[in-house]
């Protein structure tokens, strides 16, 4: 089954920003907790943010006193709603590709992405994440991670077979099981920083939650995934008509439960 191309990943989400803004979980509270105690999020810091999309992350890190905040987003349509939603002045909204992006060299405390650095090259993106930070400034990978492998999931398992047939984000996978659930993943980004070689201070946290949906909640989050944008429109109109059918009938009857996971990675630039 071929993984969805990372180019088309990076516009698969701007037909209906306003609905991803809206059917997209918020990041949990601690994230930015987190980055403002460690990172030095807070008015005044000057931040990038890498592949903002609908601005899901874009909201916290302004509401935390950013300024500028240099949000870069290669989608057309998602740049152009984050502008009208969030028309403050200290955002700034590119319409480029992080790699096309010609931001001041060593000028930057804090740098984010949210759910987005699997579309990116992560050796080419590092570097020029170290480049744009100041010494001793922060990069922070937060994502939203759907599925946890320590909690059942029926709901999951329920629509497992109808949501596999298509094209496969490269996020994508069923959760590892096992005591070393995640340590391949983990080792490989570690391994990542290790090759850039001009980060320090890494560290990694994971936090369980749940997201409670009823029918009309799970086809509007659905309808947000790359695989499921990569669909043809009539097998997707079919596919989510069937999601809405699971999410209403027995033994979900209206109320979907999700388990998630947020992920937070955080790495200081070395002086």
């Amino acid at each position: 089954m071929a993984d969805i191309d990372k180019a088309f990943g990076r516009r698969a989400f701007g037909a209906d920003p306003a609905n991803y803004a809206t059917a997209r979980p918020s990041y949990p509270k601690w994230v930015f907790e987190t980055l403002r105690d460690r990172c030095g999020l807070g008015p005044g810091a000057a931040v990038f943010e890498v592949g903002a999309g609908a601005g899901t992350a874009t909201r916290a890190v302004l509401a935390a006193g950013a300024d500028p905040l240099v949000a870069i987003e290669p989608d057309a349509r998602s740049a152009d709603y984050l502008r009208t939603a969030l028309a403050l002045p200290a955002l700034e909204v590119r319409t480029e590709a992080f790699e096309d992006s010609v931001l001041p060299r060593a000028a930057f405390d804090l740098g984010v992405c949210a759910t987005a650095f699997h579309w990116l090259d992560e050796q080419t993106a590092l570097a020029k994440v170290a480049d744009a930070l100041k010494a001793g400034g922060w990069w922070a990978m937060l994502a939203n991670i759907f599925g946890d492998p320590e909690r059942p999931d029926p709901f999951h398992e329920a629509t497992d077979a109808l949501l596999n047939a298509g094209p496969r984000t490269p996020s994508h996978g069923p959760p590892a099981k096992g005591p070393s659930a995640g340590d391949d993943e983990v080792n490989a980004r570690l391994s990542g920083f290790g090759r850039n070689g001009r980060f320090e201070a890494i560290s990694h946290e994971v936090r369980a939650w749940e997201l409670i949906l009823d029918p009309d909640q799970v086809v509007a989050l659905y309808s947000t995934y790359s695989d499921m944008n990569a669909c043809p429109s009539d097998e997707r109109r079919e596919v989510l008509a069937e999601l809405r059918r699971i999410a209403a009938s027995p033994p979900f009857s209206g109320r979907v439960v999700r388990n998630m996971l947020t992920s937070l990675w955080t790495a200081r630039r070395r002086a």
